[in-house]
């Protein structure tokens, strides 16, 4: 089994890429992740009656459980990987409900210092590393930079998703085809009018968790306010295990590894690793 190292900056731990490949099964999951995401939060929020205090700390924790298990691991796993992914959901839609419900911070001053945030976070990782690219994720640092602007996007998704809900009035189904749209204009924006492959993905990654959050609440709202009926704790389940399922077979058939690492390739583009510099990983 060939094995080739990554090329990475002196002074930083080498290891393979961390990040699966942007397929169309990296956004399917991304989305139903961002709905277990808010419909468990929902679910331990108000049914189980935790409270958000004790919601946020019990997931806090498993969260950062989950992180020290993504950073040990050498390389790409996709258990340990949508597991985290799963978590900061949550956790970033905790934090967002924390400002707004416990402290009446409102959702434009959320949403604005998310925004500055996720920025700040984006220079950094520029200055420090020279690239934004999400399958350049081969050292301890880059990783840091990459969960961290991960963290935002879910909190700024969610502010911003549910800023735009409440201003427009938006019923529950509406929600979720607006969002929809959005995405794909930004997709055709990439394809068709040069927007580029970084800018593309991280709106994209923004705008999925509004997406996600209404397809949650959608389902899991009663019927005589628009939803679907089907409460928090069936559609948490549901999701829960459509990822389950999507990630065992991404496990089996390895689709969504990055097989060989091409200056110049387009993350956007399904099949597509991208990053500034080359690198060879384990086959």
């Amino acid at each position: 089994m060939p094995t080739a190292a990554v090329t990475a900056r002196a002074g930083s731990r080498p290891t393979l890429n961390k990040v699966p490949e942007i397929t169309v099964y990296f956004w399917i999951i991304k989305v139903l992740c961002t709905t277990v995401g808010e419909s468990a939060a929902d679910y331990l929020n108000s049914t189980v009656g935790l409270g958000l205090g004790t919601t946020t700390a019990l997931m806090s924790v498993l969260l950062v459980v989950a992180l020290a298990a993504q950073f040990r691991v050498r390389r790409y796993i996709p258990g340990v990987y949508w597991t985290t992914v799963v978590l900061i959901s949550v956790v970033g839609t905790l934090i967002t409900d924390n400002l707004t419900d416990g402290l009446n911070v409102s959702l434009i001053v959320s949403t604005v210092a998310f925004s500055a945030l996720l920025a700040l976070t984006f220079v950094l990782w520029y200055r420090v590393e020279r690239t934004l690219s999400i399958h350049s994720i081969v050292t301890r640092r880059r990783e840091v930079f990459y969960w961290l602007a991960v963290l935002f996007t879910f909190a700024l998704g969610t502010a911003a998703g549910d800023l735009l809900t409440d201003r427009l009035g938006l019923s529950l189904f509406s929600a979720v085809v607006i969002f929809a749209v959005a995405i794909a204009v930004v997709h055709v924006a990439h394809r068709w009018l040069g927007l580029g492959p970084i800018l593309s993905f991280w709106i994209a990654y923004v705008l999925t968790r509004p997406l996600g959050g209404s397809t949650g609440d959608y389902l899991s709202g009663a019927t005589d306010e628009g939803g679907a009926g089907l409460g928090t704790l069936a559609t948490s389940l549901l999701f829960l295990v459509a990822i389950v399922a999507t990630v065992v077979y991404l496990t089996v058939t390895r689709k969504d590894r990055t097989e060989l690492v091409q200056p110049g390739s387009h993350p956007m583009v399904p099949g597509q690793p991208g990053v500034e510099q080359a690198a060879v990983v384990d086959r």
